[in-house]
């Protein structure tokens, strides 16, 4: 069975015990925009992060850095990636701007048949990322999320996307208890 949360949830209603949250790490394809917004969140928190990347690290800029710790699919694409990413995660934070469009569409369509669960984020109604944040906690909690893969358009399909995912992971981070 598939979950999709409804998102609008405003921060007083946030009432979510983060103890009880399970999340240890963020995956995403790498890909400029949102894919690396998660990741830097992740990277800049000292917070577990990874996932899988085309073989040859191919991006819309060029090569992936090396600083985002993927794992290189030897004769794989973005599809083969995507797949990956939802079938090696527990469940997928969508992050989108007005439409599903390409690999952002293929990613909800790979949850929807494999039955992995999935929240969609709407930037336009949910322009805070606070808000957004309380939202994917609330979902990480009530699917017993432990990797959460992030994807969402590139950014020449949504330039403010890595800026919006940066925000949105970084605060679900900072949300989790730490480790003694």
């Amino acid at each position: 069975m598939c979950s999709i949360v409804i998102i609008g949830t405003s921060v007083a209603e946030m009432t979510i015990s983060v103890m009880s949250t399970t999340l240890r790490r963020i995956v995403s394809g790498g890909q400029t925009g949102v894919d690396r917004g998660a990741l830097d969140a992740a990277l800049a928190a000292d917070f577990d992060c990874g996932g899988w990347a085309p073989g040859d690290r191919s991006a819309e800029d060029g090569i992936i850095p090396e600083r985002y710790p993927l794992i290189l699919l030897p004769n794989g694409g973005y599809r083969q990636r995507t797949r990956l990413n939802v079938v090696d995660s527990d469940g997928t934070a969508i992050l989108f701007n007005e439409s599903l469009t390409g690999g952002t569409r293929l990613t909800r369509n790979l949850c929807a048949l494999l039955n992995r669960p999935y929240i969609l984020v709407d930037v336009r109604e949910t322009p805070d990322p606070n808000i957004a944040a309380a939202s994917v906690l609330k979902f990480i909690e009530r699917s017993k999320i432990e990797v959460l893969n992030v994807a969402g358009p590139r950014a020449s399909g949504w330039a403010a996307g890595h800026e919006f995912s940066l925000a949105v992971v970084g605060e679900v981070i900072g949300k989790l208890p730490r480790p003694d």
